[in-house]
């Protein structure tokens, strides 16, 4: 399982927005109204990942992997990454609804009235969605080995110095 990429993230979000937006013409009628609090769940979830993910970085630095007290469990730390996964594609797929809705909200605020109250509620959500999908990118990011390149440049003297 590699890492989640962010090209293809950004492409659900494009692809999600679109169909939100195009979705919007027939379906905000029937839409209930959208408040403030419409998407800080999404924020909790996101906070919590983040907290997790400094969590894991801690322990990983510090070498504290295996089994016993205090250490984190390396099937913990798959599952982890099935979390952070998971949750990234559940961001990206709340922010593309959410950005499609402000992009038909917006220029109908003058309009209706309702687009109006709705809007600052839609782009909460977005913004929510958005922290997410950053956070459970970050906690995929703190489940990474400390061998895994990109981490930190190698200290020592690489096969291209030794070559020269």
């Amino acid at each position: 399982m590699g890492p989640t990429r962010l090209r293809d993230v950004g492409l659900a979000v494009a692809a999600v927005t679109v169909l939100s937006y195009l979705s919007m013409h027939l379906l905000y009628r029937y839409f209930p109204p959208v408040t403030a609090v419409t998407g800080l769940s999404l924020l909790a979830v996101a906070a919590m990942e983040a907290g997790w993910g400094w969590s894991v970085r801690t322990r990983i630095r510090e070498g504290r992997i295996g089994l016993g007290g205090g250490r984190l469990n390396p099937l913990a730390v798959a599952r982890t990454v099935a979390v952070a996964k998971a949750s990234v594609w559940a961001g990206a797929l709340a922010l593309g609804w959410w950005l499609g809705v402000l992009i038909y909200l917006f220029p109908q605020r003058s309009e209706l009235r309702v687009a109006a109250s709705d809007t600052p509620g839609v782009l909460i959500a977005a913004l929510c969605a958005a922290t997410l999908t950053v956070a459970a990118l970050w906690l995929q990011h703190c489940c990474r080995s400390p061998d895994e390149p990109g981490d930190e440049p190698p200290s020592g003297p690489t096969t291209e110095h030794l070559e020269a």
